[in-house]
């Protein structure tokens, strides 16, 4: 793949300069352009399914005419271009990725199928838990058929304790080409420790198949201690790669064709940017791409604000997503659970359920649900004219008065509230005995309070004090229900973002470019030990973190990053002896003596007790050291937002009949498009317009607009 790392030197300086941030989600693709100046312009257009780029054409399209340009005019003068995509991830979910054969060490076939039985349960919501009959293994990425075993072993140490029988390998190979293997991932054990083998298999493979063919080995995939999770990890990157390669040529080509000069680059799911050739190759990175700009947009913007813990909440067309900034630092987890496998690689934790405008209400057993299955954006919600005909949360939002059928994505859809309502009647009202807006209201009842029993389970669950929260509510269904689920949770500040309607296109383009490099070698400390700091040589952690270094400064100096732009930071996985699961500790930058070492252990003592309670730890026990990593940061140039002051509220006098669900009765709600708020607070219950959103704000709180263009709804005491 090209390297599309062009942008000329300096050009972040230039006044012309345009910064640009696309989302493609399930229902919109979300687009934000952003000048020198730091003014924003969003937009979105329909997502198109069966090509992608049309729909990021079509949101760029969007922008040039509200700026009076040509597209090939504006994405002229773009200077950085950022793209989070839903493309791995709608892979993995549709079994559309790419057929792959794995090879592993002989008498180890089975790994990936056993899943050390963690696949049975996996991503199961916790109210089905118990009901056994529903737990099953997930369909396997990699058929027995497409699993070679080879003759070879590597111990722990790394020696070489049966060499790799080439002609065997061979055999294998020419099997999995015949059975129709277009991929290959190779996992064998212990590889991270001596990659030799996994190397010449690869060479193998090219001789035998081609030197086109796509390959992941796991010792530079994820060389980590984990002989399941290193598999999958490597598995996933195989079965997604070719499909994600062939989309970001195919979305990069057309952009250049466009008139696109600057940098391109995908958003991954460890906090940052990478160039599409690394995508291609580290695709398993880009299974949380979209979600994973909202939080880092949320963190670049709360840095700016002054909010060292935020709850960032996503909710779309069809999923409702979740994730945390603690301590001013988004929460990141090492193992994550996408489509019942574990990936193994660091990740912005996100967690995301079935609740979103597109979700599916419908009566189950004499009893209402709402959500998981999702309407998507084809055919869409009965609203929405494009053939749908279930019931859902957006149809709810219409017939409530929240959304005015007129004035959705700034009067360009115009929505069908009779059809909704006839729905309602049909599907929900009538079997349940209810009238519509009874009907309608559960269903805004019933997933409002869904998505306050996630952020429960995510901070009161995790040993947080929500009210040392504010919530970041974001995507185009998020602004009309957190005045809901956050007065549910009793957060007293909720923010809605000037880009809002494109938050996570906002990451995209604010995020710096960000590679990771790790390996698993183990330091223990004995049993019994009262400073078990002085059992870690620190001249030997320090020659991990310095080889780690290295990695990390080169794949930043295959982006275009000058030295100078390079930043670095260590972590390492720490556990007490015998635990299954470890905690990410932050490392110093330089382990120059035992005192830096007894730091590092005294702060995986601190993380352990904030994490599990006070008393928790017992180091008598002995402690270890698996996984060492290192986060290579380039520092990309990007704008401010654009600071103006505020007037007063401007009052249109108009008015909305609004049904209010938790008060059970309507109210003359006032109507205010975004841009005549200011600074003085406007009390709900109110509605506040924009082209690409609808902000609700209830009867108990208020809204007014921040320096930046931010909304902010605080509760009224």
């Amino acid at each position: 793949m090209t390297d599309t790392a062009t942008a000329a030197a300096g050009a972040g300086t230039r006044t012309d300069a345009l910064y640009v941030g696309v989302d493609t989600g399930g229902t919109f693709t979300d687009v934000v352009v952003m000048d020198a100046a730091g003014r924003v312009v969003t937009d979105k257009a329909p997502t198109t399914p069966h090509a992608l780029e049309e729909g990021v054409l079509a949101g760029l399209s969007l922008i040039a005419e509200s700026r009076g340009e040509s597209l090939a005019q504006m994405l002229g003068q773009v200077v950085s271009f950022g793209h989070g995509t839903t493309q791995a991830t709608n892979a993995l979910i549709e079994r559309r990725g790419t057929t792959t054969g794995l090879l592993t060490t002989r008498g180890f076939g089975d790994t990936i199928l056993v899943q050390r039985l963690m696949g049975f349960t996996a991503g199961m919501p916790n109210e089905t838990l118990g009901r056994f009959s529903a737990r099953r293994y997930p369909d396997p990425l990699v058929p027995r058929r497409l699993i070679a075993e080879v003759p070879e072993r590597v111990d722990q140490a790394g020696t070489i304790l049966l060499p790799l029988d080439e002609d065997a390998a061979r055999t294998q190979i020419r099997r999995l080409r015949n059975e129709g293997a277009e991929a290959f991932a190779i996992s064998l054990l212990w590889s991270f420790r001596n990659p030799a083998h996994e190397q010449r298999l690869a060479e193998l493979i090219r001789e035998e198949v081609g030197a086109e063919a796509y390959l992941s080995l796991s010792s530079e995939v994820n060389p980590v201690l984990g002989e399941y999770e290193r598999t999958a990890t490597t598995v996933l990157n195989s079965y997604l790669g070719p499909t994600v390669e062939r989309y970001l040529e195919r979305l990069e080509r057309t952009l250049r064709e466009a008139g696109l000069h600057g940098r391109f680059s995908v958003l991954n799911s460890i906090g940052g940017v990478m160039s599409a050739r690394d995508a291609a190759e580290r695709s398993v990175l880009l299974l949380a791409s979209g979600p994973t700009g909202g939080v880092l947009g949320s963190h670049f913007l709360a840095q700016e604000l002054g909010h060292r813990n935020v709850i960032t909440t996503d909710m779309g067309g069809t999923s409702f997503d979740v994730g945390l900034v603690v301590a001013d630092r988004p929460v990141v987890s090492q193992v994550t659970e996408v489509s019942q496998y574990h990936v193994a690689v660091p990740m912005v934790n996100i967690t995301a359920i079935g609740a979103g405008g597109g979700s599916i209400a419908e009566v189950v057993a004499g009893k209402l649900r709402v959500g998981p299955a999702s309407a998507g954006a084809f055919p869409g919600p009965v609203c929405y004219r494009r053939g749908g005909t279930k019931v859902t949360v957006t149809d709810a939002d219409v017939v409530l008065g929240v959304i005015d059928p007129e004035v959705f994505l700034g009067g360009r859809m115009n929505l069908d509230k009779e059809a909704a309502t006839e729905a309602i009647r049909t599907q929900i009202a009538e079997p349940l005995g209810l009238s519509v807006i009874e009907a309608a209201a559960g269903i805004k009842r019933i997933v409002d309070a869904r998505m306050a029993d996630t952020l429960r389970e995510l901070t009161v669950g995790h040993g947080h004090d929500p009210r040392d929260f504010v919530i970041y509510a974001y995507g185009g269904a998020g602004p009309m229900h957190c005045a809901g689920f956050g007065a549910d949770l009793g957060v007293g500040t909720i923010l809605v973002p000037a880009t809002s309607m494109a938050h996570s296109a906002y990451g995209a383009l604010a995020a710096d470019i960000r590679h990771s490099a790790e390996r698993s070698v183990s330091f223990r400390s004995a049993p019994g030990m009262a400073d078990p700091a002085s059992a870690f040589d620190a001249a030997e952690l320090e020659a991990v973190f310095r080889e780690l270094e290295v990695s990390a400064r080169e794949q930043l100096a295959r982006n275009d990053v000058a030295p100078e732009d390079m930043i670095l930071e260590r972590t390492v996985d720490m556990r007490y002896r015998m635990q299954t699961h470890e905690l990410l500790v932050p490392a110093p930058d330089e382990l120059d003596g035992p005192d830096a070492v007894s730091q590092l252990v005294e702060l995986f003592e601190e993380i352990y007790e904030d994490t599990y309670g006070r008393g928790a730890g017992f180091r008598e026990a002995g402690m270890e050291m698996t996984t060492f990593r290192v986060s290579g940061i380039g520092r990309s140039p990007k704008p401010s937002f654009a600071r103006a002051d505020r007037g007063a509220t401007a009052s249109t006098g108009r008015t909305r009949q609004v049904y209010d669900v938790n008060a059970a009765a309507w109210f003359d709600a006032a109507v205010v498009d975004w841009n005549d708020l200011g600074s003085e607070h406007l009390a709900g219950p109110a509605v506040v317009e924009h082209p690409t959103t609808t902000v609700y704000v209830a009867s108990a709180q208020q809204v007014a607009l921040d320096a930046l263009g931010n909304l902010v709804i605080t509760a009224i005491l």
